[in-house]
């Protein structure tokens, strides 16, 4: 596994997201609810919006363009619930503090 440090637990508030771009093409949100810490691509799959930006409910965030709510934990949608997309997740840790992300885990996963 290849983690990356992202940021110190205390930079991301409770119940809300953080954008993290990766490099030029990729950026994803990272979310604290509370009990753990998520990671999702930050692009909602309707048009784009920004999931960071968006109002975590329980384990999912409302998209702030268009009111879609995507799961968290497993990137699927849950509104509207006639769409099939999803959204790319990744592995969290917290380790002294500190959030990582292993995007090589996810990055294997979609191959």
């Amino acid at each position: 596994m290849s983690w990356f440090r992202i940021a110190r637990i205390e930079n991301i508030p409770l119940r809300e997201g953080r954008a993290v771009r990766i490099n030029a093409d990729e950026e994803i949100a990272i979310f604290n609810l509370g009990e753990k810490f998520v990671a999702v691509s930050n692009t909602c799959p309707h048009r784009g919006g920004p999931l960071a930006d968006g109002i975590v409910s329980g384990d999912s965030v409302v998209c702030p363009l268009h009111a879609w709510k995507v799961c968290l934990t497993t990137g699927e949608l849950k509104r509207p619930q006639d769409q099939t997309a999803c959204v790319q997740t990744y592995p969290v840790k917290v380790a002294d503090g500190i959030v990582l992300v292993d995007l090589a885990a996810a990055r294997a996963e979609a191959a």
